[in-house]
């Protein structure tokens, strides 16, 4: 079998503008809404909401290869790292810092130009000891060719599926240098396609024996965010890509068979899953919004200290019902405190009772 790397014009990739360019406005205008949106909230809301976007970026593109990494451990790393003084931090390990590291330096960074030497270090910090899993890889370097062919593969150990095989270990360092000239280089092609190729290219080389998807994504948001001209990310396409996880890889497989560089397929899905992605974060940062009014109408000082935590919590997503025992156990206050801090808010109209009373009591927002 030929796959697409294998065809002469490789890469001269080539796509039908006219059944991309409505997809492409419409995200065009989805992120220009979305940075307007941002842009009119206050700073500790726009924090907020970066540091809830980074965290689910990290987790989701970790989940995508099988890895599932401590939420707490991330956002908390992340916080770390961006300066943010958020309370309930965690101690994290190695592992979680070096994601959080690689993700932040392309998106925080994303204006410095994408080179070997930085590539080399995102994957030292995916891989901090030098094995993936059980099995020591090369790490900080290009994979060679004494493991075989590098097979792009899906699903858990026994189970996996190959998608396509990957160019011959010889061929990576003319590969990447022409990847890395075009990826830094001016051009004509709109961003977004830009992020769009460069995460296909990418992916195509697998230059690395492990975490080539995770860079790859990395490196898509770190076009998105010379797409936005801003370091500030406000949506992810791993949250989005995890929820297909499916289909993308049978679109990465189809476009690898391809016996032309036509690679319109690919484009019009990674469109359609970016729409998706801005679509579903105006949902979930839909509560920094609410969030925003609410403080807005309500002077916090107006609130003790548990009372503006726990208000907090209840917009970001509280787990399960609020009870009295729930607020002492978070707040670190006894019950009967927990109680009397809820009834003033029930009594201000903030919270509601919902329920007839007895162990089974709990509150909400009215």
């Amino acid at each position: 079998m030929k796959y697409i790397h294998q065809i002469d014009d490789w890469p001269k990739f080539q796509w039908k503008h006219e059944s991309i360019a409505n997809s492409l406005g419409v995200v065009r205008n989805r992120q220009g809404r979305l940075i307007g949106r941002m842009e009119a909230i206050g700073f500790p809301l726009r924090s907020e909401a970066l540091l809830q976007t980074l965290t689910l970026d990290v987790i989701k593109s970790s989940e995508i290869e099988g890895e599932v990494l401590d939420p707490n451990q991330v956002r908390s790393s992340i916080a770390r790292r961006l300066g943010m003084d958020i309370g309930g931090m965690v101690t994290s390990d190695r592992h979680v810092d070096g994601v959080v590291e690689m993700m932040l330096d392309a998106t925080q960074n994303f204006d410095k130009p994408l080179t070997k030497e930085r590539l080399l270090g995102w994957h030292a910090c995916l891989f901090p000891t030098g094995h993936s899993g059980m099995r020591k890889i090369i790490v900080g370097d290009w994979r060679d060719s004494g493991r075989g062919p590098m097979q792009v593969v899906s699903g858990v150990a026994g189970r996996e599926r190959v998608h396509f095989e990957a160019p011959d270990a010889a061929r990576l360092d003319l590969e990447m240098k022409n990847f890395l000239y075009w990826f830094n280089g001016p051009s004509e092609i709109d961003p977004v396609l830009k992020a769009g190729i460069a995460h296909l290219w990418f992916v195509t080389i697998h230059p690395f024996e492990d975490g080539n998807g995770r860079i790859a994504r990395a490196i898509t948001d770190m076009q998105l965010a010379r797409t936005d001209g801003s370091a500030q990310r406000f949506y992810s396409m791993s949250v989005e890509i995890r929820k297909e996880r499916n289909a993308y890889y049978e679109v990465l497989e189809k476009i690898q068979k391809n016996t032309h560089m036509d690679i319109t397929v690919w484009l019009e899905w990674f469109l359609a899953c970016l729409d998706r992605a801005l679509s579903l974060t105006e949902i979930t940062l839909a509560n920094v919004f609410r969030k925003a009014h609410f403080w807005e109408l309500n002077r916090p000082e107006l609130f003790n200290d548990r009372q503006r935590m726990m208000i907090n919590k209840l917009f970001d997503g509280f787990e399960g019902a609020l009870t009295s025992s729930k607020w002492g156990k978070v707040a670190k206050c006894s019950q009967d405190t927990a109680l009397r801090d809820i009834l003033e808010l029930v009594q201000k109209g903030i919270l509601i009772k919902n329920s007839a009373g007895g162990r089974s009591t709990n509150y909400l927002f009215s």
